[in-house]
C-alpha cells in the first residue's frame, strides 16, 4: 500500500514539473501592463497682444539729400584766406574761403571810373546812353567777379573737411571743403523688390546699430519706385531725429512695420510645432495631460506667434519646451509633469 502511495506521489510531482517547465504558456512582454510615463514639460499662458509684421533692411547712415555739400570755387584763383576750421558750425552764407582779389579789385576800380566818366559826358551830351549802359554792365560784371572770389557756406551745418590751404591754386574742379548738417540724417537702406512694394512714407520704423542696443524710433520718408536690375533691390529712406546719436557712415539695421494686428491670441514660438504632414499644433494642458490642438498660425513677432483654433482661448495653459516631442508621439493626450511651476 505504501508503495502505491509513493508511486502516485512521484507521478504527481513529475507531472507538475513537466507542466511548469514544458507546458505552461510564457507570458508575452506586451501582456504585462506597464506604468504610464510622465513627460516633463515647461508651460506658459495663452495671452492677447498686439503683433506686428516687419520688413528688415540694412544700410548706412548718410546726410539726407541737400543736407551736405562739397564747396568749390565758381572761378579759378589762388586761396588767400581760409576762414574756417574742421568741426566749426557755420550758417548759410558764412565766409569759408577768400581767393586773391587783387586783379578783381583793379578791374572793379577801372570799371567804376569808366562809369563815372560816362555819367559826366551824358550830362553835357558828350556820349550816348548806350555807352553809359555798356559801362554800367562792365562794372556789374567786375563786381560779380569780385563776389565769386568769396566762397561761402551753401547751408547751415558743420565743416567736416578742409582740403585747401592759403596760397594754393584752385579751379572749378577743386573741392575746397565739405559741409554737412548733422541734424538732417537718414538711413539709405536696400530693400528687396518683393518687400519694396509694401513700403510707403509714414510707416513706423526703428533703427539700431551693431555698437548700440538702443533703438531709434522713426519712420519711412521715401520708398523708391525703381529696382536695380543688378541687385533686385530698391532704395528706402528712413529719417532720423536730430538727437538720434547716430553718425554718418554707421551701418545700421532697420525694421519697418508693414502690418499691425491688435488684441490677437499669442503663444510663445516654441509651443508651436509641425507634424510630419506639415500641420501645426499646440499642446493644451488639461489636468495632468497635454491635449493636442490643431491651430492656424498667423503673424510672428520676435518670440510670439499668433494662433487660432477650436478651444484656443486666453489664459489657457500651453506646453512650451517639450511641445515638439509631444506632437511627434502622434498621441492625442499624453501624461505630463510640469517642471517650471
Amino acid at each position: 500500500m505504501k508503495k502505491l502511495i509513493f508511486i502516485a506521489a512521484f507521478l504527481a510531482l513529475t507531472a507538475a514539473m513537466t507542466w511548469l517547465v514544458w507546458i505552461r504558456p510564457v507570458p508575452q512582454p506586451g501582456e504585462e501592463k506597464k506604468p504610464e510615463a510622465e513627460v516633463p514639460v515647461h508651460v506658459a499662458k495663452i495671452s492677447r497682444s498686439t503683433l506686428r509684421s516687419y520688413v528688415t533692411a540694412y544700410g548706412p547712415v548718410e546726410p539726407e539729400p541737400g543736407a551736405s555739400a562739397r564747396v568749390a570755387p565758381a572761378v579759378a584763383g589762388v586761396v588767400s584766406t581760409v576762414s574756417c576750421v574742421e568741426g566749426q558750425s557755420v550758417e548759410k552764407g558764412s565766409m569759408l574761403f577768400q581767393l586773391d582779389t587783387r586783379a578783381a579789385e583793379i578791374a572793379v576800380a577801372f570799371a567804376e571810373k569808366t562809369v563815372e566818366r560816362q555819367q559826366r559826358l551824358v550830362k553835357i551830351e558828350g556820349t550816348s546812353q548806350k555807352a553809359l549802359q555798356e559801362a554800367e554792365q562792365v562794372l556789374a560784371a567786375a563786381r560779380a567777379q569780385m563776389a565769386f572770389l568769396q566762397i561761402k557756406s551753401p547751408l547751415v551745418g558743420v565743416v567736416t573737411k578742409i582740403n585747401s590751404r592759403a596760397g594754393e591754386a584752385a579751379d572749378l574742379t577743386t573741392i575746397l571743403a565739405e559741409v554737412m548738417d548733422p541734424s538732417r540724417l537718414v538711413v539709405n537702406a536696400n530693400v528687396s523688390s518683393a518687400e519694396l512694394v509694401t513700403l510707403k512714407p509714414g510707416q513706423s520704423a526703428e533703427v539700431t546699430t551693431a555698437d548700440s542696443t538702443n533703438a531709434v524710433a522713426t519712420s519711412v520718408i521715401y520708398a523708391s519706385h525703381q529696382v536695380d536690375s543688378k541687385t533686385g533691390s530698391g532704395l528706402a529712406r528712413i529719417g532720423l531725429p536730430a538727437n538720434s546719436g547716430l553718425r554718418p557712415g554707421q551701418f545700421s539695421r532697420v525694421r519697418i512695420v508693414i502690418e499691425e494686428r491688435p488684441n490677437c491670441l499669442v503663444v510663445p514660438a516654441e509651443s508651436v510645432a509641425r507634424d510630419v504632414s506639415g500641420g501645426t499644433y499646440i499642446a493644451l494642458v488639461d489636468g495632468d495631460k497635454a491635449v493636442l490642438k490643431p491651430v492656424k498660425v498667423g503673424l510672428r513677432d520676435r518670440n510670439w506667434v499668433e494662433v487660432e483654433g477650436d478651444g484656443v482661448e486666453a489664459d489657457k495653459t500651453v506646453v512650451t519646451e517639450g511641445a515638439y516631442g509631444l506632437i511627434m508621439t502622434q498621441q492625442f493626450a499624453t501624461r505630463i509633469r510640469v517642471v517650471n511651476e
